[in-house]
Protein backbone atom coordinates (compact mmCIF):
# COMPACT_ATOMS: atom_id res chain seq x y z
CA UNK A 1 0.00 0.00 0.00
CA UNK A 2 1.29 3.45 -0.89
CA UNK A 3 2.10 6.62 1.54
CA UNK A 4 -0.22 9.06 1.86
CA UNK A 5 1.84 12.18 0.99
CA UNK A 6 0.68 15.86 1.67
CA UNK A 7 1.40 18.44 -1.30
CA UNK A 8 1.55 21.57 -0.52
CA UNK A 9 0.01 23.46 -3.27
CA UNK A 10 0.94 27.19 -3.87
CA UNK A 11 -1.01 29.00 -6.28
CA UNK A 12 0.17 31.93 -7.81
CA UNK A 13 -2.93 34.35 -8.14
CA UNK A 14 -4.12 35.95 -5.30
CA UNK A 15 -7.97 36.41 -6.45
CA UNK A 16 -10.31 33.97 -4.51
CA UNK A 17 -12.10 33.32 -7.68
CA UNK A 18 -9.36 33.03 -10.02
CA UNK A 19 -8.97 30.44 -12.79
CA UNK A 20 -6.26 29.16 -10.67
CA UNK A 21 -7.63 28.75 -7.32
CA UNK A 22 -10.16 26.81 -9.46
CA UNK A 23 -7.95 24.52 -10.80
CA UNK A 24 -5.85 24.08 -7.53
CA UNK A 25 -9.58 22.87 -6.12
CA UNK A 26 -10.34 20.83 -9.23
CA UNK A 27 -7.09 19.08 -8.71
CA UNK A 28 -7.14 18.26 -4.98
CA UNK A 29 -10.42 16.86 -5.58
CA UNK A 30 -9.41 14.45 -8.39
CA UNK A 31 -6.08 13.66 -6.72
CA UNK A 32 -4.93 9.75 -6.27
CA UNK A 33 -5.29 8.35 -3.12
CA UNK A 34 -1.60 8.79 -2.48
CA UNK A 35 -1.90 12.74 -2.32
CA UNK A 36 -3.36 14.93 -0.14
CA UNK A 37 -3.41 18.25 -1.78
CA UNK A 38 -3.71 21.57 0.66
CA UNK A 39 -3.09 25.09 -0.38
CA UNK A 40 -0.82 27.10 1.27
CA UNK A 41 -1.82 30.64 1.65
CA UNK A 42 0.89 33.16 0.09
CA UNK A 43 -1.13 36.65 0.05
CA UNK A 44 -0.24 37.40 3.35
CA UNK A 45 3.59 37.08 3.56
CA UNK A 46 5.47 40.40 3.29
CA UNK A 47 7.97 41.28 0.58
CA UNK A 48 11.12 39.30 1.48
CA UNK A 49 13.77 41.76 3.31
CA UNK A 50 16.75 39.92 4.83
CA UNK A 51 16.88 42.86 7.30
CA UNK A 52 13.69 41.55 9.12
CA UNK A 53 15.44 37.96 9.33
CA UNK A 54 16.26 38.82 13.21
CA UNK A 55 12.45 38.75 13.80
CA UNK A 56 10.74 37.36 11.10
CA UNK A 57 6.70 37.80 10.51
CA UNK A 58 4.36 35.29 11.82
CA UNK A 59 3.68 34.92 8.67
CA UNK A 60 7.03 33.83 7.66
CA UNK A 61 7.33 31.48 9.92
CA UNK A 62 3.72 29.53 9.20
CA UNK A 63 4.29 29.56 5.98
CA UNK A 64 7.83 27.88 6.22
CA UNK A 65 6.65 25.49 8.68
CA UNK A 66 3.60 24.53 6.04
CA UNK A 67 6.17 24.25 3.51
CA UNK A 68 8.61 22.06 6.03
CA UNK A 69 5.77 19.65 6.86
CA UNK A 70 4.89 18.35 3.24
CA UNK A 71 6.38 16.05 1.49
CA UNK A 72 5.49 17.68 -1.98
CA UNK A 73 5.16 20.95 -3.77
CA UNK A 74 2.54 22.00 -6.49
CA UNK A 75 2.86 25.33 -8.51
CA UNK A 76 -0.39 26.61 -10.09
CA UNK A 77 0.42 29.54 -11.85
CA UNK A 78 -0.78 32.43 -13.97
CA UNK A 79 1.63 33.64 -16.05
CA UNK A 80 2.03 37.73 -15.79
CA UNK A 81 4.44 39.46 -18.39
CA UNK A 82 6.35 36.24 -19.35
CA UNK A 83 6.90 35.24 -15.55
CA UNK A 84 5.23 34.05 -12.51
CA UNK A 85 3.32 36.45 -10.46
CA UNK A 86 5.25 39.06 -7.75
CA UNK A 87 3.85 36.97 -4.62
CA UNK A 88 4.50 33.19 -5.80
CA UNK A 89 7.89 34.59 -6.41
CA UNK A 90 7.78 36.53 -3.22
CA UNK A 91 6.93 33.43 -1.42
CA UNK A 92 9.72 31.52 -2.90
CA UNK A 93 11.83 33.94 -1.49
CA UNK A 94 10.77 33.58 1.82
CA UNK A 95 10.80 29.56 1.77
CA UNK A 96 14.28 29.60 0.62
CA UNK A 97 15.18 31.62 3.24
CA UNK A 98 17.74 32.45 5.44
CA UNK A 99 20.53 31.03 3.07
CA UNK A 100 21.30 27.61 4.21
CA UNK A 101 17.97 26.91 5.52
CA UNK A 102 15.79 26.05 2.32
CA UNK A 103 12.15 24.28 3.24
CA UNK A 104 12.28 23.53 -0.41
CA UNK A 105 15.06 20.75 -1.03
CA UNK A 106 13.98 17.64 -1.93
CA UNK A 107 10.90 17.97 -2.45
CA UNK A 108 9.45 16.60 -5.74
CA UNK A 109 7.83 19.16 -7.73
CA UNK A 110 5.26 20.33 -10.95
CA UNK A 111 4.12 22.95 -12.22
CA UNK A 112 0.73 23.62 -14.22
CA UNK A 113 0.19 27.14 -15.66
CA UNK A 114 -3.57 28.40 -16.08
CA UNK A 115 -3.89 31.11 -18.61
CA UNK A 116 -7.10 32.23 -20.39
CA UNK A 117 -4.57 33.21 -23.04
CA UNK A 118 -3.76 30.91 -25.89
CA UNK A 119 -0.39 30.02 -25.09
CA UNK A 120 -1.51 28.66 -21.61
CA UNK A 121 1.30 30.63 -19.80
CA UNK A 122 4.30 28.84 -20.77
CA UNK A 123 6.38 31.81 -20.52
CA UNK A 124 5.39 31.36 -16.34
CA UNK A 125 5.80 27.60 -16.67
CA UNK A 126 9.23 27.79 -17.83
CA UNK A 127 10.18 30.75 -15.99
CA UNK A 128 9.41 29.15 -12.19
CA UNK A 129 11.18 25.56 -13.43
CA UNK A 130 14.45 27.55 -13.11
CA UNK A 131 13.80 28.85 -9.57
CA UNK A 132 12.89 24.95 -8.80
CA UNK A 133 15.81 24.13 -10.46
CA UNK A 134 18.00 26.44 -7.68
CA UNK A 135 15.94 25.67 -4.86
CA UNK A 136 17.22 21.35 -5.79
CA UNK A 137 13.38 20.89 -6.36
CA UNK A 138 13.31 17.77 -8.71
CA UNK A 139 10.45 19.17 -11.00
CA UNK A 140 8.43 16.38 -13.06
CA UNK A 141 9.49 16.92 -16.80
CA UNK A 142 6.17 14.82 -18.12
CA UNK A 143 3.48 14.99 -19.01
CA UNK A 144 3.90 19.29 -19.14
CA UNK A 145 0.65 21.44 -18.17
CA UNK A 146 -0.48 24.44 -19.73
CA UNK A 147 -3.83 25.02 -19.71
CA UNK A 148 -4.66 27.72 -22.51
CA UNK A 149 -8.26 29.24 -23.12
CA UNK A 150 -9.20 28.63 -19.24
CA UNK A 151 -12.16 30.21 -18.90
CA UNK A 152 -14.27 27.60 -20.47
CA UNK A 153 -12.27 25.08 -18.41
CA UNK A 154 -15.49 25.59 -15.83
CA UNK A 155 -19.47 26.06 -16.29
CA UNK A 156 -20.85 29.25 -14.68
CA UNK A 157 -21.42 27.13 -11.68
CA UNK A 158 -17.55 26.85 -11.31
CA UNK A 159 -18.15 22.76 -12.41
CA UNK A 160 -14.92 21.65 -14.36
CA UNK A 161 -16.17 20.79 -17.79
CA UNK A 162 -16.00 16.98 -18.86
CA UNK A 163 -13.58 17.79 -21.98
CA UNK A 164 -10.92 19.33 -19.38
CA UNK A 165 -11.30 16.42 -16.24
CA UNK A 166 -9.29 14.06 -18.63
CA UNK A 167 -6.44 16.43 -18.80
CA UNK A 168 -6.36 17.05 -15.50
CA UNK A 169 -6.94 13.76 -14.50
CA UNK A 170 -3.95 12.92 -16.48
CA UNK A 171 -1.68 15.18 -14.58
CA UNK A 172 -2.38 14.93 -11.06
CA UNK A 173 -1.97 10.57 -11.91
CA UNK A 174 1.49 11.27 -13.43
CA UNK A 175 2.23 13.66 -10.47
CA UNK A 176 1.09 10.88 -8.08
CA UNK A 177 3.29 8.53 -9.50
CA UNK A 178 6.27 11.01 -9.67
CA UNK A 179 5.99 11.77 -5.83
CA UNK A 180 6.29 8.25 -4.91
CA UNK A 181 9.09 7.36 -6.90
CA UNK A 182 10.99 10.30 -6.21
CA UNK A 183 10.00 9.78 -2.29
CA UNK A 184 11.30 5.66 -2.69
CA UNK A 185 14.84 6.82 -4.31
Amino acid sequence: MSNVYKVAVLVGSLRKQSLNRKVALALADLAPANLQLNIVEIGDLALYDEDIEHTPPAAYARFRQQIRESDAVLFVTPEYNRSVPAALKNAIDVGSRPYGQSTWSGKPGAVISVSPGAIGGFGANHHLRQSLVFLNVPCMQQPEAYMGGAGAAFDDAGKLSDTTRPFLQSFINAYGQWVEQQKRS
